[in-house]
């Protein structure tokens, strides 16, 4: 372990550097745009693992509103009651094809 670079490299990180007013504009220029970056990405992400829940959602909405349908004003209750029609005719559209 006589050569060790990462060893020299160490030695040299707790070194402190002479104040370079460049170095400084762009050492806050790079944070600000690491920054930018890693929110980018954070929204990616979370684009991405949020794929496939708006039709889970809207499934679960259903399932919700059909189980307390009592509670529903009228007019939401002749929605369902459409939207089971559609759905229904859709089906026997498609067994009849």
């Amino acid at each position: 372990m006589v050569i060790d670079s990462t060893f020299e490299f160490e030695k040299r990180r707790n070194v402190p550097v002479r104040y370079d007013r460049n170095m400084m504009a762009t050492t806050i220029k790079a944070m600000k745009r690491v920054q930018e970056i890693r929110s980018k990405r954070e929204r990616a992400f979370y684009k991405n693992r949020m794929v496939g829940n708006k039709a889970l959602e809207k499934e679960d909405d259903i399932r919700v509103v059909n189980q307390n349908i009592e509670l529903a004003p009228l007019e939401a209750k002749k929605r369902v009651q459409a939207m089971k029609a559609e759905k229904a005719k859709a089906e026997n559209m498609e067994m009849e094809n």
